[in-house]
């Protein structure tokens, strides 16, 4: 998987630049020098000049500051037609170098020959406020350009977030309950935004969208709120830390383990539905949409279970119904002759219920090395069916790939900022370097022992490990927590290197002529695609109109998400609880711009 690398993208290495390690500088002087020459060059909006202050093949990443989209551009030339198209009309202005701890300038020395030198600034446009980070590498001529720049808005000028010293200031005697009642049935308006799912994706852009000052309705057809995770198998838990996965405006207590569990992650959904004063109609369905192109709005049909049917017409409709659309199982000839039972890992609860079974589970990733595990741990004869090979990464080595910026002492918010202002042509190559790397120490011992008993495993896509495999992909890969000391143990089996032929009676049959016998079958198969639920329920024509949803587009940004997708009035919102933490606040600037009348796609040509 990581043999060919067809992208031309080069890092800054020192040999590369022509210098040696800049130890002796002072980062503070640095910065300051470069920020006032591009300061000068931007208020001439002198965009020749501006470009000159990057390298050749610099870039500018840009989070919906200048180009109300996530954008990046790659080189001079194109950073060009971005300050051409959007220098004049965005207004960028009033940048300010920051000082404060952990914002402050910093000559970082990411490899041995690789230096560059971070700082931050603050910056206004006409429309709002955000933070830019800037990555400098040195010249021989004592010069430093830009290697990267990444511009973020954060707030709205004129539409303030309704936090802190904007939060409501009135007492309120003995009236709060009905009102509220009366919002969340919204008795006497329509929303003005409805999103499908109360996961959390769904409830983190509704809480931005309702603190931006837009009237939105989540509606979800489960009986409860978190429910999407509640209804999971059993030993289902977050593998990326708690300190990773955290929540806009409530933060998990401190009292909590490092890894979420799924079943408590649900409670606190609903816990934080309800505290944050979320409007969601549970065990709801809609039942029919239709578009009005003239007017820009929604008719939708809901059916509100046992609780009447509701129209709505709604300005913008976010499908916030997971990163993959229907469950997907291979379609396998002789079905109707196998006397167990499948079942789609989806729809998996616990191996409580088979014990001292057979069980062969399909797939190698990881889901189904959790559900593998289960069923080891509670003593049934476990296979599992490896398709192709798997990226597997420690969940020790993960947690110290992100601990640097997600921790106790780290603020969440930069710690998104400096997360996301590096373009993904600029990360790739760094965990290409860094991937192997956790592979050959850290990781050894596992991954020998995995190969030891004939489990295939890679380096991701390009060598470029998990977060290719989750931006591109959605999947591929496996975080583990303690399923591979029982494949390295034999307590777990392992099936590869032929094809799936047939089910048999007793099992399924292989194209070298084997067979595996199984009283249960668990499809751990993966999904289909995003728009799937989109197309139920807007149907063919509106989902023609839509772009790629999920996946990267050539900027190395992810395709249809948070962002424009093709049609006016359809967002989606997919990603893990840590970049749907970071994005959802950008959504819901968005749609606010553009029910403010600020922003309109046709004006933004570059």
């Amino acid at each position: 998987m990581a043999t060919s690398d067809p992208f031309p993208q080069r890092l800054p290495t020192l040999d590369r630049l022509g210098v040696t390690d800049p130890f002796n500088v002072s980062s503070s002087e640095v910065a300051t020098e470069w920020l006032n020459a591009f300061s000068a060059t931007i208020a001439q909006t002198d965009t020749a000049a501006v470009v000159d202050l990057f390298l050749e093949d610099g870039f500018w990443k840009d989070v919906i500051a200048l180009t109300w989209d996530l954008r990046t551009f790659e080189g001079r030339k194109d950073i060009k037609k971005l300050l051409d198209a959007r220098l004049a009309a965005t207004g960028l202005n009033e940048l300010r170098l920051l000082q404060e701890p952990l914002k402050e300038p910093v000559l970082q020395k990411v490899y041995h020959d690789l230096v560059w030198l971070r700082f931050c600034f603050s910056f206004t446009t006409k429309h709002g406020k955000g933070t830019a980070v800037v990555y400098l590498v040195p010249l021989p001529d004592s010069k430093w350009k830009a290697y990267t720049l990444l511009t973020c808005l954060e707030s709205l000028a004129d539409f303030p977030q309704k936090l802190g010293p904007f939060r409501n200031k009135e007492a309120d005697h003995g009236n709060w309950g009905e009102k509220r009642r009366q919002e969340a049935e919204f008795s006497s308006n329509d929303p003005t935004v409805l999103v499908i799912g109360a996961g959390h994706c769904g409830l983190e852009a509704a809480v931005q969208l309702k603190c931006i000052g837009i009237p939105t309705l989540v509606i979800d057809k489960k009986p409860r709120v978190g429910d999407s995770w509640r209804d999971r198998y059993k030993t289902l838990c977050l593998h990326g830390t708690i300190w990773f996965n955290q929540m806009p405006y409530l933060t998990f207590p401190p009292t909590w383990p490092v890894y979420i569990p799924a079943e408590k992650l649900a409670d606190w959904l609903e816990a934080y539905a309800r505290l944050l004063e979320v409007d969601v109609w549970t065990a709801s369905t809609i039942t029919s949409t239709s578009w009005n192109d003239s007017t820009k709005t929604w008719s939708v049909e809901v059916n509100r279970g046992g609780k009447g049917t509701r129209v709505l017409t709604v300005k913008h409709l976010v499908f916030a119904t997971g990163s993959g659309g229907r469950p997907i199982v291979p379609d396998i000839p002789g079905k109707a002759s196998f006397k167990g039972s499948t079942v789609h890992s989806s729809e998996f609860e616990s191996a409580a219920n088979h014990i001292g079974k057979k069980v062969v589970v399909v797939g190698c990733c990881n889901s189904a090395h959790d559900i593998a595990q289960d069923f080891c741990t509670h003593g049934a004869d476990i296979t599992m069916y490896q398709r192709s090979s798997t990226f597997v990464i420690s969940v020790k080595s993960m947690a110290a790939m992100s601990r640097a910026l997600y921790n106790d002492d780290f603020p969440t918010e930069l710690a998104d900022t400096y997360s996301t202002s590096l373009p993904w042509a600029v990360s790739r190559r760094l965990h290409q370097r860094m991937v192997p790397i956790v592979a050959e120490t850290a990781d050894k011992a596992i991954l020998d022992g995995l190969a030891k008993v004939g489990f295939k495993t890679n380096l991701g896509i390009y060598g470029a490990g998990l977060m290719a495999l989750y931006l591109e992909r959605g999947g591929g890969y496996y975080i583990d927590t303690g399923a591979s000391k029982s494949i390295i143990n034999g307590d777990i089996k392992i099936k590869n290197g032929s094809a799936i032929e047939s089910f048999t009676e007793n099992g399924l049959r292989f194209a070298d002529g084997t067979e595996l016998q199984a009283d249960i079958i668990v499809f751990a198969t993966g999904y289909g695609d995003p728009r799937d639920f989109m197309r139920e329920v807007c149907g063919d024509e509106i989902a023609s109109k839509v772009t790629q949803v999920w996946g990267l587009d050539e900027e190395g940004q992810s395709a249809g998400v948070w962002r424009y997708c093709g049609h006016d009035g359809l967002w989606f919102a997919n990603a893990n609880l840590s970049l749907a933490r970071f994005h959802s606040l950008h959504l819901a600037m968005q749609i606010k711009a553009i029910e403010e009348g600020v922003l309109n796609r046709a004006d933004i040509v570059i």
